[in-house]
Formats: C-alpha cells, sequence, structure tokens
C-alpha cells in the first residue's frame, strides 16, 4: 500500500479519554516554547555586535531543520506510529537550548541549537498535530466539536510560542545570566514533556506490509485546488506576518526604548502571539464549511497590518507598532486555523500528517522575510518602509487568489 497510517482500533479508557490528547499538546507546547524563547533576545544580539543580517538569518536557521523535519516526520509516523517519532521531540528541543545556551559567543553554536529547536519544531508540528487531532475524536475521545483536533493543535503551539518569548525576555532584560537562564527553563520543561508523552496511547497501528517509504512521501492531495488556492496562500503569510512584527520592528524602534529594548521585543512578540492565541477560538466560530471566509478574514488582517507596519517604520512610532502587532498576530492565528481547517477536511487519515507537513513547510518559509529585508536594506538600500508597502501588495495578491476561490467545488 502506499499510504501506511490506519488508526488503531482500541478504545480510550473511561474517564481518561478526555485528557488523552494533554501528553502530546504538552510536548508541542514545550517544544513551541524553545521555538521561540530567541525572538525577543533579537536585539540583544544585534545589540553585543552581531550584524542585523547574521541575526535574522539565525531567526531563520531553525526552518533548516524544520522543513526537512515536517515532510520526513508525518510520512514516518504513519509508517512507525506517532509515539515513536513524538518522543525524541521533546530531548531534540532540550539539546538545542542547551547549545543556544552555552553558545551566545559563537554563531556557529547558536545556528546549530536553532537547527535542533527546529527538528524538535518540524516533529511536533507534523506528527503532534496530526497526533492531537486522532486523539480527539473517537474511539479516544467522545465525538465533540469538528475541528477541536485543528484547533487544540494551532492554540498548543501558538501558546508555547507566546509564553516561551514572554518569559524569555522578562528574564534576558531583568534576571541574571540574560543569555542562558532562558533556554535552561526550556530545558526543564522539555524534560518533563518527554516524560509525558510517554504515556500517551499510539493512534496507528503498524502496516504488515508498509511498501516503499518514496511511495508515502508523496502526497496526491496536495495537488487538490483547494489546497493550492485558499490553504497556501494563508500559508505564505502565516510566519511571515509574525516575523515582520516581532523581528523586524523590534530593530527598527530599538533606539526609541533605551534601557529596556529586550523588554520591548518581548512585548510586541507576546502582544502579537496573544492576539494570534485569543483570536484562534473566534476563528471557528465565524468559519462557514464550504468557503473560505476565515481565510479571507486572515488575509485581510495581514494586508492591513503589513501597511500599519510601514507607517510604524517610516514614522517610528510605538503605538503604531502596536497597532501593527495586533493586526499581524490576529492575521495569524485566523490564518492558522484556517489552513489547518481546509487540511482536515481535504484529508483522511493516510494524508493528514503529509498535507500539515506541507502547509507548515510553505508557512515557515515565511521567516525568510526579515532576513530578505535585512539583505535588502544593508545591500541595496531600500527603505523598510517600502518593501513593508511591497509585502502588503503581495498579501493582497494572496488575498485576491483566496477570493477567487471563495466557494468550494463538489467535483473538485
Amino acid at each position: 500500500m502506499t499510504r501506511s497510517a490506519i488508526l488503531a482500533e482500541q478504545p480510550a479508557e473511561s474517564g481518561v479519554a478526555a485528557r488523552t490528547w494533554w501528553g502530546a499538546a504538552a510536548a508541542m507546547f514545550a517544544i513551541a516554547w524553545g521555538g521561540n524563547e530567541f525572538t525577543p533576545l533579537l536585539v540583544m544580539y544585534k545589540s553585543h555586535g552581531l550584524s542585523v543580517t547574521t541575526v535574522d538569518v539565525l531567526l531563520f536557521d531553525y526552518v533548516l531543520g524544520i522543513v526537512p523535519a515536517l515532510l520526513i516526520g508525518g510520512p514516518l509516523s504513519d509508517r512507525f506510529g506517532r509515539r515513536r517519532l513524538m518522543r525524541p521531540a521533546p530531548l531534540i528541543g532540550a539539546a538545542g537550548s542547551v547549545l543556544l545556551a552555552v553558545g551566545a559567543d559563537s554563531v556557529a553554536l547558536l545556528s546549530l541549537g536553532r537547527v535542533l529547536c527546529g527538528v524538535a519544531l518540524g516533529l511536533a508540528m507534523a506528527v503532534g498535530g496530526s497526533w492531537v487531532k486522532e486523539l480527539s475524536q473517537p474511539p479516544y475521545a467522545s465525538a465533540g466539536v469538528v475541528g477541536s483536533g485543528a484547533r487544540r493543535s494551532a492554540m498548543s503551539l501558538t501558546a508555547g510560542f507566546a509564553l516561551g518569548a514572554g518569559a524569555a525576555g522578562v528574564l534576558a532584560q531583568w534576571a541574571p545570566w540574560p543569555n542562558t537562564l532562558a533556554y535552561l527553563v526550556n530545558v526543564v520543561l522539555c524534560v518533563i514533556a518527554a516524560v509525558w508523552v510517554t504515556r500517551v496511547p499510539e493512534t496507528v497501528s503498524r502496516p504488515s506490509n508498509p511498501g516503499r517509504l518514496i511511495d508515502d512521501l508523496k502526497i496526491p492531495v496536495s495537488g487538490h485546488r483547494r489546497f493550492l488556492c485558499v490553504a497556501l496562500p494563508v500559508a505564505v503569510w502565516v510566519f511571515a506576518s509574525v516575523g515582520t512584527a516581532y523581528a523586524v520592528l523590534p530593530t527598527l524602534l530599538m533606539g526609541k526604548v533605551r534601557g529596556v529594548p529586550i523588554a520591548f521585543s518581548a512585548v510586541l512578540t507576546v502582544l502579537t502571539l496573544g492576539c494570534g492565541f485569543t483570536v484562534q477560538s473566534v476563528a471557528r466560530r465565524i468559519d462557514r464549511p464550504g468557503t473560505a471566509r476565515i481565510a479571507v478574514i486572515a488575509l485581510t488582517l495581514v494586508t492591513v497590518g503589513m501597511a500599519v507596519a510601514a507607517c510604524a517604520a517610516a514614522t517610528l512610532t510605538l503605538w503604531v507598532a502596536l497597532i501593527a502587532a495586533v493586526m499581524l498576530g490576529c492575521g495569524n492565528g485566523i490564518g492558522l486555523v484556517a489552513g489547518l481547517q481546509e487540511i482536515e477536511r481535504l484529508a483522511g487519515p493516510a494524508d493528514l500528517a503529509g498535507l500539515n507537513a506541507v502547509f507548515y513547510s510553505v508557512s515557515y518559509i515565511g521567516f525568510g522575510l526579515p532576513a530578505l529585508f535585512a539583505y535588502l536594506n544593508q545591500s541595496a538600500g531600500i527603505g523598510y518602509p517600502v518593501m513593508l508597502v511591497a509585502g502588503a501588495l503581495v498579501a493582497i495578491a494572496c488575498l485576491t487568489v483566496v477570493a477567487r476561490n471563495y466557494r468550494a467545488v463538489s467535483h473538485e
């Protein structure tokens, strides 16, 4: 067979069913915490002498770990089971945080630490996201609201991203060992999650005749018009939006917040992701199956947010930057749910992990946008306001594609 995942049939234990997904979600939370604890510290590394481009490339480096782990982790978990792939993920994340803690003066160690955090995060997204979705439906949980798995997965990640960034910013600004302590906190969280995840039930059974792995890597449904014209245009901006809010704007406004640049960076990061987290619970209520309503809303928010960010870059005004962070964060949160909801509707059990992997791979490439902006600014002298306006125009183009495919066609 070309796709090997078959949902296991064992029922959940009475009284525990409603909580079976918690361990998998906790692992996703701890790993996401580690993936984003680096973000509010960008201004710290820049103030310590690293160039803006170098630090923004370090932000992007964990995409080098995320994308391979996403693309191969899903199919491998279809073949060998979710738990076998997720058990080492928190420990890989812990190893990445250890390297970041000891490598403050070494670009090589920082880069390697970011890549390891990326590998862990890629596994958390492709494997953990599918696992939480499966644990949120019968036989592991009572039949609940449609889309609860996607919502739980998205909220676990976003909560980890936001709280990790907030804690790292506070600790680096006011606690001792600013280069180290935040990362050590994540090591502890990852170890706890690694223990917890071993108690989560498996949801796939190993096939007796798995076939070739190369066949498992093929995802035919990724060519579906709905995926290409609704999910992917949203994916482009899921993390490009928040990267703009908490990697670009804090650097531009560093001179306006003398004395607390790390704390201000953390505020922007937490505000952005906090809005993204909060709005996800609303996104399900305004979603309409068969339409691209929430995808259109997400891209509209991103477009407006990029325009407001351009104003913040031009005027160097703090309150304008805060508004941009709110808009971009809401666009991120609604966009994440929009993409995952589309995937749940398109994918069967055999395609779920793989399609999640493709969506997140495209999403995370957006973290390259701050590095691209920094390079163009330093090498070509292009101003940030101009580049942010260009970003808004690209978001409008993505919005146009989604709007033209607003309603799903039954024969697609």
